[in-house]
Parts: structure tokens; C-alpha cells; sequence
């Protein structure tokens, strides 16, 4: 049993046709931060923030060193990947990688990589836990289920299962090993929640943490903040997302597309971050599922200078 490549296998998208016209000039990476701000990209550093490079997947698909670069001249601290083939992120050895991030003056905070729900060796998993130690990497993070493997209770048991396995064996290396959510697990299936009566309840809490998803909990019709009082301790990870309506929730990612930069819809991260320390937040991790048009630099860029000027101060 093989693991999965990251999310949804964007990097066997061609950097040619589309992708080809997206060009990162050098020029594009100096001053990159919001005129008219007085903070640069050090000053934003310090807040501790994180990215999650599937916002800009055609980018790193086809400049990674460049479009880490912009990345560090905004000012994010830490990166999460979002591409793990064959022992390599984003094609480059673990080591390779991480002395590119490092250079950068960014740290490698996590990385999203997919177990089969069918299961995983223990070579396998051996393998993956080496891999995320060289990397550097703090957190390794189930980012994902398939939508034909999310039919029964049985499933997302054996699933579980499967994810205390490794997250065990991702222990033993130094990693911690979690799952991230989307707003499907909030849906009932055969007279359950499986988040609720699944997933906290069976995964191994001194094993895996939870990274809670800001916008797909909102997206389901979940309080986060209620969740955390319910399950307090769990979510050392946030994913930072903002979103632009709220209807009453459909339990699909499909058709979804009201992304938006944090601090510009309808979440209100305020109060959500006044429980982080009920929820054991550690790390916050600012990330776009669909920027729009092929801007998703700009979008990071404001979700940042939002964080730190209007809603961390």
C-alpha cells in the first residue's frame, strides 16, 4: 500500500499550456509588502505565521526557489507543504528543501501527506516519518479523504486505525502526525458525525493532534469555539481562511469557491483566537484554497497584514 501524494495531485498539473503564462520575475520578489505599511517583512516574521504552499501550487509547480523567496519577502515565518512523492517535496530530497527554506530565513513548520485509507505498511510508514525528520518537519498532517471512501463508520474507523499506526511510528522520529479537516466529516453518515463520533473520540490524543480548518468548520455550521471547550487541548493547528458568505452547510467541497484573505469576510478570528489556549494552539496557518485570478501572492499578502494589524494586535 502505497501513501498518497499530496491534496489533490496538483503537481501532475503540466507547467506548460496555462500554467506556462504564470512568469515570477525576479523583479516581482522586492518590497512585497503592502505600501504604505511600516513593517517589513522581518517585523510581519515575528508574529509567527505560517503558509500553506497548496495557496500557491501552480507557483511552486513551477519555481519553487522563486516562489519561496516571495514567500519569505512577505513575511511568513514558517511554511506547510503540500507535496510528498516518492521521497521527495515538491521533487527535492528532504535535505535539499529544507536548507532552501532555511536560507530564506523560514523554518519548515509541517507537511501535508496522505495515508491510504486501505492501510499502510510499516516500511511505509517508516519511511514517510524519516523523510519528515529530514525535512525538519514539526507536524505531518492527513490532509484529505476521498469521497468514495467516506461511506461508512466502518471506513473512517478503519481509517483511524491506520492513522495511530503511523502516528506512532511518526512519534518515535520526532514528528507529530494529525489530520486536517474539511467540512465532509461534519456531515451524518449512518446516524453519525464522524468528527464527533469517530475522530476525536478514537484517535490516540497523545499520538495525533487536530488541524482545525477554519473555514470548513465555519462552511459545516460548526462553532470552533465550542468545539474547543467540548474538546479542549486537541487543535494545535489552525488553518487561517476567510470566507465570503454563510448559507446553511451542503458537506461537499464541491462548487465551494467563496474563499477569501483573512480579515476580509465573515469569520471572526478574534474571538476564535481568544480560545487558543483552550484549543492548544500552537501554530496558525494562513491558507486559500482558490485565490482567483492567478493572484494568489496578493492574497497572502493580505491575509498577513490583516493578521498582524488588525486582529493579533
Amino acid at each position: 500500500m502505497k501513501t498518497k501524494q499530496s491534496r489533490r495531485d496538483f503537481l501532475k498539473l503540466s507547467a506548460t499550456g496555462a500554467l506556462g503564462a504564470f512568469v515570477i520575475s525576479k523583479s516581482s520578489f522586492k518590497n512585497f509588502v503592502t505600501p504604505g505599511s511600516d513593517k517589513t517583512a522581518d517585523d510581519l516574521r515575528k508574529f509567527g505565521i505560517g503558509l500553506q504552499l497548496y495557496t500557491i501550487r501552480e507557483a511552486m509547480g513551477i519555481d519553487a526557489p522563486g516562489s519561496l523567496k516571495k514567500v519569505s519577502d512577505i513575511g511568513y515565518k514558517y511554511v506547510e507543504l503540500a507535496s510528498y512523492e516518492n521521497g521527495k517535496f515538491y521533487g527535492y530530497l528532504p535535505g535539499e528543501f529544507k536548507k532552501m527554506v532555511n536560507d530564506l530565513g523560514m523554518e519548515i513548520l509541517s507537511s501535508h501527506a496522505g495515508v491510504n485509507p486501505k492501510g499502510i505498511t510499516t516500511d511505509e510508514a517508516k519511511k514517510m516519518a524519516e523523510d519528515h525528520a529530514k525535512l525538519g518537519a514539526k507536524y505531518c498532517m492527513q490532509p484529505w479523504i476521498e469521497e468514495a471512501d467516506r461511506k461508512s463508520i466502518a471506513g473512517y474507523q478503519r481509517m483511524v486505525a491506520e492513522w495511530n499506526k503511523v502516528g506512532k511510528i511518526m512519534k518515535e522520529n520526532g514528528v507529530t502526525f494529525g489530520y486536517h479537516n474539511h467540512d465532509f466529516e461534519f456531515d451524518t453518515v449512518e446516524g453519525k458525525v464522524p468528527y464527533f463520533d469517530v475522530f476525536l473520540p478514537e484517535i490516540d490524543k497523545d499520538l495525533l493532534t487536530m488541524e482545525l480548518d477554519l473555514f470548513w468548520t465555519t462552511k459545516a455550521g460548526q462553532d470552533p469555539v465550542e468545539i474547543f471547550k467540548k474538546y479542549p487541548g486537541r487543535f494545535q493547528l489552525f488553518h487561517m481562511k476567510d470566507m465570503l458568505t454563510k448559507k446553511a452547510p451542503i458537506f461537499t467541497t464541491n462548487g465551494v469557491n467563496d474563499f477569501a484573505p483573512v480579515g476580509t469576510g465573515l469569520i471572526d478570528f478574534k474571538r476564535i483566537l481568544a480560545a487558543k489556549k483552550t484549543a492548544g494552539m500552537k501554530y496558525m496557518i494562513v491558507e486559500q484554497d482558490n485565490a482567483g485570478e492567478n493572484k494568489p501572492f496578493e492574497a497572502i499578502k493580505t491575509s498577513i497584514i490583516n493578521l498582524t494589524t488588525k486582529i493579533l494586535v
